[in-house]
């Protein structure tokens, strides 16, 4: 399996360029064909992400089906996201930090609570960042689609006793990973808030997302 590999798309040569700060979500479609890729401006910050088949959004990115295809707990270059429906969603198709989680899940309200003390429940978390992206019910998704994400850059070792670490990043200002899509999909961002996890070193960044058309270098 492919795992660091950098990629000859120029930035210049993008349909969109757009930064996304801190605990801010992005909502974009993706056309079959097109790329996009998400650089880690500054060095490890956590990028939230759900992925859904433009054409049925009932089908959409699988933890547990791409994890099982590729036979890898993490995704990098050469990794196939899976849909829940066993369709590939987008390929991955360069990536300069070299692994990313998709077991961590996204911090939410409740999680504030459990992992870091009860009364930091008010802070925003990325479930809030996903459901204010879907509060005006975008192509008909609400909360209840909000399911399993991957969480670029993200560092979440797995012990060999099964249990997850949420630890340092691996990631560095600059690295980026890009996907290309293998059909029409609908992509949710959610730019990591998180003060109390050092997957973003305690201080969360912005990021900035390119999409390229369709064979554009």
């Amino acid at each position: 399996m492919e795992t660091m590999k950098t990629s000859e798309r120029r930035p210049e040569t993008a349909r969109l360029r757009t930064v996304v700060p801190a605990g801010d979500p992005l909502v974009l479609e993706i056309a079959r064909g097109e790329a996009v890729r998400i650089v880690d401006l500054m060095g490890n910050q956590a990028v939230d992400t759900l992925f859904y088949n433009a054409a049925d959004t009932a089908d959409r990115y699988s933890a547990q089906d791409t994890i099982r295809e590729q036979g890898n707990l993490y995704l990098t270059a050469g990794t196939r996201l899976i849909s829940s429906r066993g369709n590939v969603l987008l390929r991955i198709t360069a990536d300069t930090c070299g692994r990313h989680d998709t077991l961590g899940g996204a911090c939410s309200a409740e999680s504030n609570r459990v992992r870091y003390d009860l009364n930091l429940g008010h802070m925003h978390a990325c479930r809030n960042s996903f459901l204010k992206a879907l509060q005006t019910g975008w192509h008909g998704l609400t909360k209840r689609d909000i399911t399993s994400n991957i969480n670029f850059f993200m560092n979440v070792p797995v012990t060999p006793e099964g249990e997850l670490q949420f630890a340092d990043g691996v990631s560095a200002a600059g690295k980026y990973v890009e996907l290309v899509a293998e059909m029409d999909v609908l992509m949710v961002i959610s730019n990591c808030p998180q003060l109390n996890n050092p997957c973003n070193g305690y201080d969360p960044t912005p990021v900035e997302v390119m999409v390229w058309e369709a064979d554009v270098p």
